[in-house]
């Protein structure tokens, strides 16, 4: 089985592989960032702190506090990344975003959280 760390490192590569390199709506260091996250995000995941929204963003589950600043952050760069794609393609944000979304559902753990394609909330089996 595919770590979750190994998944979010190819989706990484992945998102930042049909960027354009001198895009001016691409920071340099969002993957880092990026990267720099990912152990306390697969932590907020695996303690069901946080899921994967149909829109391709980390949202905060339940009654929790809907302020986060490793998940805002990391919806940030998101934004940035979608962003930059979709203007390379032609596409918005949001398309970008639920695609992402279909991509990070198929490779999700199971028993972290996901919404369909409707707005409920589903835990992977």
């Amino acid at each position: 089985m595919i770590k979750i760390k190994n998944i979010v490192k190819i989706t990484i590569v992945a998102l930042m592989g049909v960027l354009i390199v001198n895009s001016n709506s691409f920071s340099a260091g969002i993957k880092e960032r990026m990267k720099a996250r990912v152990p306390e995000i697969k932590a907020l995941k695996e303690a069901g702190v946080v899921g994967e929204n149909n829109m391709g963003y980390l949202e905060i589950l339940g009654n929790r506090p809907k302020q986060n600043d490793v998940v805002a952050a990391e919806n940030k760069d998101r934004k940035k990344v979608y962003s930059a794609i979709a203007k390379q393609q032609g596409a918005t944000a949001d398309s970008v975003g639920k695609r992402r979304a279909i991509q990070i559902a198929g490779k999700t753990n199971p028993g972290e959280w996901l919404q369909d394609k409707d707005g409920k909330w589903v835990q992977k089996k």
